[in-house]
Formats: C-alpha cells, structure tokens, sequence
C-alpha cells in the first residue's frame, strides 16, 4: 500500500537538515519558487545528495496540486522520483523540439526512458505527461526546467525496449551554431538529427518456402540415384 507524498513531506520534514544544495542548483531552485513549484523544490531539498541533480540536468515539474495528491508505490524514494523526472542534459524547449516524434532520450533514472511526440512548441509531450510551462529555469548554465500537467509512472518505462533510434547531429550543424555556452551544451549533448528513426525490420517469413524446395530437390536427386543403382546390379546379375 502507498502512502501519499504529502503525509510523506509531512513526516520526513522535522528531520530534513539538508542543506540546499550550491551553484546552478540553487539558482535553479530560486527560478522553480518563482513560478510556484514549492512542492518540487522541497523534494530536491529533501532527496539524498546525488551529482545526477546538481548539474547539466533538465527537469520536469509537475505541478503543487499533483504532487501533493500522488500516491508514493511501495519500494519508491524521493530520489527515484527525480530521477525519472530529470533528463541528463540541459535542453530548452527549442533544444527538445529537434527531436521527432517517435524518438526516445534517457531519463536520468537508468533504464527509463522517454518518447516523444512532437506536435510543436503548444504540444510537446513525454511519454503521458505534456510541457505545458517551458523554460522555467534559463539563469544558470547547466540547469533547465519546465512545468508539465502530469506525472511520470513506472509503467511509462515499457519504451524501454523500443528499437528507435536517434542519430547524432552531423558536425557541420555545430560548427554553425552560436558560440554561447547554451549553443556548445546543446551540440555536445544528444541533439538529433532531422532524419526519421530508424526500426529493425522483421524476418520474413518466406524464407520456409525456399528450404523446403531445395529439400525437395535433394530428395529427388536421391530417388533417381536409388533406381540407376539397382539397374545396373540387376543388368550385372542378368549377364
């Protein structure tokens, strides 16, 4: 049975000492309360120090009234949650746009992944969950967010065995970019390319067809081998 993230805060609260973390993390969190992510920003505050978290992270924030409604599954952390909710590079919305729909990126919690569907800057969306407050956090160097109007489940991790693939941009594009460092963590990180994905084709099944003739074939070689040899022995016999 889950117990809710808000009787959760509730009770990890008095004996969270955390120190809010420094650097772009805290710039990133300042940028967070602005738009009204309190609950998202206590979590962050509350988790496990995790390096995963403190830089070249993206992430996705549900809003308060979602957060404080979740049920926790048993067995989850806080530091679970993040992670799904976090992707390990700092992209901007425009960034993210560059991927086509059907693609796949990693979430920085190994092996969840999530898809994209691509319907434009008014419908982005990740597995379930859409992007619906975009470029929250821009400040800081190595930290994005952006507000999405749901949750992340573990089911969502079923595309973790998709065979889309996204190739990497050709080095002529980066060379073309702007100089800022904006411009150089998008290029060094996995932008794709505007070809669409790629699938592995299946076997065809014809190819039972084309055995079974050459079985056939061999069984008739086989045939005429068996009848010249007992000609001869009975010609041999006769004379």
């Amino acid at each position: 049975m889950g117990i809710s993230l808000c009787m959760m805060l509730l009770l990890l609260l008095p004996s969270s000492a955390t120190p809010l973390k420094t650097g772009d993390l805290v710039v990133a969190t300042e940028e967070m309360q602005r738009a009204n992510y309190f609950t998202f920003v206590t979590l962050i505050n509350m988790s496990p120090p995790d390096t995963r978290l403190e830089a070249n992270v993206t992430f996705l924030m549900p809003k308060d009234r979602m957060l404080t409604t979740m049920v926790m599954p048993p067995g989850g952390s806080i530091l679970d949650f993040l992670l799904r909710h976090s992707i390990p590079s700092p992209f901007l919305l425009e960034t993210l746009e560059r991927f086509p729909t059907g693609a796949t990126i990693p979430s920085s919690l190994p092996n969840y992944m999530l898809r994209i569907t691509n319907n434009g800057r008014k419908s982005f969306v990740l597995n379930n969950v859409k992007i619906v407050s975009p470029n929250i956090c821009v400040a800081g160097s190595s930290i994005r967010c952006h507000g999405i109007d749901g949750i992340l489940s573990d089911e969502d991790s079923s595309v973790r065995n998709t065979s889309i693939t996204v190739l990497p941009p050709s080095s002529s594009s980066c060379s073309n970019t702007n100089k800022s460092t904006e411009a150089a963590s998008s290029c060094m990180a996995t932008s794709p390319s505007p070809s669409s994905p790629t699938y592995t084709a299946p076997i065809p099944i014809e190819a039972d067809s084309g055995t079974t003739q050459k079985s056939g074939s061999f069984d008739g070689s086989l045939s005429y081998f068996v009848a010249t040899t007992l000609m001869l022995i009975f010609l041999g016999i006769y004379f």
